[in-house]
């Protein structure tokens, strides 16, 4: 979300969300998330709808009721009051009010399951399952096939999941097969994933190791990036051989490479100048 407007338009929704939440049970909340996610998709195909809710002449109470007049009777009370008060904030672009529809969708959702006391597991039912459709591109070519129908990608992703994983683990990504909104399905796993871990203040680690570690391991390898990061982390290992040694750390952007191959690299890539 490019835009500072809608950057402060997600977090002033956000605060209304889980100000709303706390007066809501956990069906409430899907039923929400649910209303969100429909709103997003049928934004996502009016664009002069987009323009109009991000029309910068046009007053916050005016696309307010625009909003109350196009899903009065489409969608839950509490879901209408709330649209129209995201509506009501400055969104830069049409597509980041969208995409802010469907951040709120999933927020609701990964509400759920930090009540449940589950969202560590949903967390890693994510990333597992990026993991899987990655090391699988006949998978991600049909979840990324435009001509493939919104409801084959839902379909495929619940087959694979059936009886495998916590039921809004599958919420989440039959609703990101549903609606990819423009980026691949692995990049949308990534940002489910993120924020998961932002919903506990966390910033996520993704380690490639040579090879498996241990509990402990992992939990001095989180002690040590919580110091250097000053944030808690969420630590995701990856097991690849071809590193040979050691451990490469992707936080964000960042990425740090202690891996025998990563070294050998640098080895190489010296004597080549």
């Amino acid at each position: 979300m490019a835009g500072l407007a809608s950057q402060h338009a997600l977090t002033a929704s956000t605060g209304t969300l889980l100000t709303t939440a706390a007066t809501l049970d956990e069906a409430a909340l899907a039923a929400v998330a649910g209303d969100f996610a429909g709103a997003a998709a049928v934004l996502a195909g009016q664009p002069h709808l987009r323009r109009m809710l991000t029309e910068t002449t046009v007053s916050g109470e005016a696309k307010a009721n625009l909003v109350r007049r196009l899903f009065d009777g489409k969608i839950g009370a509490t879901s209408l009051t709330l649209l129209a008060s995201v509506a009501k904030n400055q969104w830069s672009t049409g597509t980041d009010l969208v995409d802010g529809l469907r951040r709120l969708s999933r927020t609701a959702l990964f509400l759920e399951a930090e009540r449940a006391g589950e969202l560590d597991d949903v967390e890693d039912e994510l990333f597992r399952f990026g993991r899987i459709v990655d090391a699988h591109p006949e998978i991600s070519v049909i979840l990324d096939d435009p001509a493939v129908s919104a409801t084959a990608r839902a379909d495929l992703v619940s087959r694979l999941l059936a009886g495998k994983a916590h039921p809004l683990t599958v919420e989440l990504l039959t609703s990101l097969a549903r609606d990819l909104g423009g980026r691949t399905f692995g990049h949308g796993v990534a940002e489910l994933v993120e924020q998961a871990a932002e919903r506990r203040d966390k910033l996520v680690a993704i380690v490639t190791s040579a090879v498996a570690l241990s509990a402990a391991e992992t939990q001095r390898l989180r002690v040590a990036l919580t110091r250097i990061y000053s944030r808690e982390i969420a630590v995701h290992v990856l097991v690849d051989p071809a590193l040979r040694g050691g451990l490469k750390v992707r936080v964000g952007d960042e990425v740090i490479d202690g891996s025998v191959s990563g070294r050998l690299d640098a080895v190489r890539a010296r004597l080549t100048r």
